[in-house]
């Protein structure tokens, strides 16, 4: 790594960064300069493969197994991020869950687990990163473009989550503005995940949606991620970004 990357010297900490978007994000903090820490929790192969190809491009990086719907988890997890870089400068609140199905028999304990991880979890890991963070601090909520938009069934409880996670962008900037830490939330579209994959059930629904006739990759969510974690973004607060090829438009 050379020494006039934009993020030398930050270090980030990047929820559920092993597979797919997360993974995508810790990478190219970790390309831009940055020490990245990123938590798994049920996949330590893939969380292990991130940190290794990480270092093997001459970068720093460490894996925590912390599952983000426990708050002492992601505590945990935010400590041993400083404890190991020195700091925290990026938070990416990625780390997410989706258990879908209609609202008339959806199961509670399904909805408490959403809550637990897409909200309580993101809560935390703010409010831990927050204490620790100086000015220049960057943190950054991935949400999603169903907040806007919900183009089929049985998603409601997810997108009541993201759009929890939409509102706390909005009024967190006015708490933690005059300390020089800007906040922001990326909502993806239709992006090629585990979870949602381009030739998945999901795309035969979406897909003609999109306006760039493709679904995303990891690394467009990637590179707006990275824009907003550096110095160039300085006075990007409280936005919310699409980055969905025109699936809302």
């Amino acid at each position: 790594m050379t020494e006039n990357l934009k993020l030398s010297g930050k270090a980030a900490l990047v929820t559920g960064g092993s597979r797919s978007i997360g993974a995508a994000i810790a990478k190219r903090l970790a390309a831009d300069g940055a020490a990245v820490a990123i938590t798994y929790s049920a996949s330590p192969d893939k969380a292990a493969a991130v940190v290794r190809e990480i270092e093997e491009s001459g970068g720093k990086a460490l894996a925590i197994k912390a599952d983000s719907g426990v708050p002492d988890e992601v505590r945990s997890a935010v400590a041993q991020t400083e404890a190991a870089f020195g700091t925290i400068d990026i938070l990416v609140n990625n780390a997410g869950v989706a258990l879908n199905g209609l609202i008339d028999d959806y199961k509670f304990e399904d909805y408490e687990r959403m809550i637990a991880v897409n909200v309580t979890g993101v809560f935390v890991a703010t409010q831990e990163a927050a204490r620790r963070m100086t000015s220049g601090g960057r943190i950054i909520h991935i949400g999603s473009s169903m907040a806007r938009y919900a183009g089929f069934g049985t998603c409601s409880v997810y997108t009541l989550t993201k759009g929890a996670v939409a509102g706390f962008n909005r009024s967190l900037v006015r708490d933690l503005g005059p300390k020089g830490i800007t906040v922001n939330t990326v909502h993806p579209g239709p992006i090629d995940t585990d979870m949602n994959p381009a030739d998945g059930p999901v795309s035969a629904i979406v897909g003609p949606g999109i306006a760039v006739g493709r679904y995303g990759k990891g690394s467009d969510i990637a590179s707006l991620v990275a824009y907003l974690a550096s110095p160039e973004a300085s006075f990007v607060t409280g936005a919310e970004i699409l980055a969905d090829g025109g699936f809302t438009s």
